[in-house]
C-alpha cells in the first residue's frame, strides 16, 4: 500500500479588513503617537503587502505624519494657538445663535474645529513585508484639540495576506 502525504502551499490572497482602534487623549492640543498601535494592528491582521488608511472619526482631531520630538510638539502647539487662539470669539461657540449639531454637554470648542481643519482626517501608508513603510523619523500622530477624551480611529487595510492551502491526504 502506498501512502501520499499532503503538502501545504502558501499563496498570496487579496484581502480587505476594517478595524476600529481607540486612543485616549489628555489635554488641549494633545499629540499622540499612534505608530506602534497601527503597526501592531496591521501585523496582527496578517498583511504582507498593501496599503493602510487611518481615519479619525472626530471633527476636533486631525492626523499628521511627522517627527515626534518634544520641542517640535511645543512648536506645533504654539503654531496652532497663533492660527486659532483659544480665547478668540468663535460663532460656533455662540449657543444663543447656533441651532444645529447641539448635544446636551456642548463644549465651547470653535478653536478646536478651526485647528483640526488645518490637518487631514485620514492618512494612507504603504505596507511592505508586514510592516508600515515610513521614513527614519516619521511617525503617525493623532492631534486632539478638544481636551481629553477617548478617540476612535478607523483602520482599513487593503492588500495581500498569505493563505495556506491544505490539500487532502490520500
Amino acid at each position: 500500500m502506498v501512502s501520499t502525504v499532503a503538502t501545504q502551499t502558501r499563496r498570496r490572497v487579496s484581502c480587505v479588513r476594517h478595524l476600529t482602534l481607540c486612543a485616549d487623549t489628555h489635554g488641549t492640543t494633545d499629540i499622540i503617537d499612534l505608530t506602534t498601535l497601527i503597526g501592531t494592528a496591521v501585523q496582527g491582521l496578517g498583511f504582507v503587502d498593501g496599503i493602510v488608511t487611518i481615519a479619525t472619526r472626530h471633527t476636533t482631531t486631525g492626523l499628521l505624519i511627522n517627527e515626534h520630538e518634544p520641542l517640535l510638539m511645543d512648536d506645533l502647539a504654539r503654531m496652532f494657538e497663533r492660527l486659532a487662539p483659544t480665547g478668540d470669539a468663535y460663532a460656533h461657540d455662540d449657543l444663543s445663535r447656533r441651532t444645529v449639531n447641539l448635544g446636551p454637554d456642548e463644549r465651547r470648542n470653535g478653536h478646536a474645529h478651526c485647528r483640526a481643519a488645518l490637518l487631514r482626517t485620514s492618512e494612507s501608508l504603504p505596507v511592505s513585508s508586514g510592516s508600515l513603510v515610513l521614513g527614519r523619523w516619521q511617525r503617525i500622530l493623532l492631534v486632539d484639540f478638544d481636551a481629553g477624551q477617548r478617540r476612535q480611529l478607523s483602520l482599513t487595510v487593503v492588500g495581500e495576506v498569505l493563505s495556506v492551502d491544505r490539500p487532502f491526504a490520500s
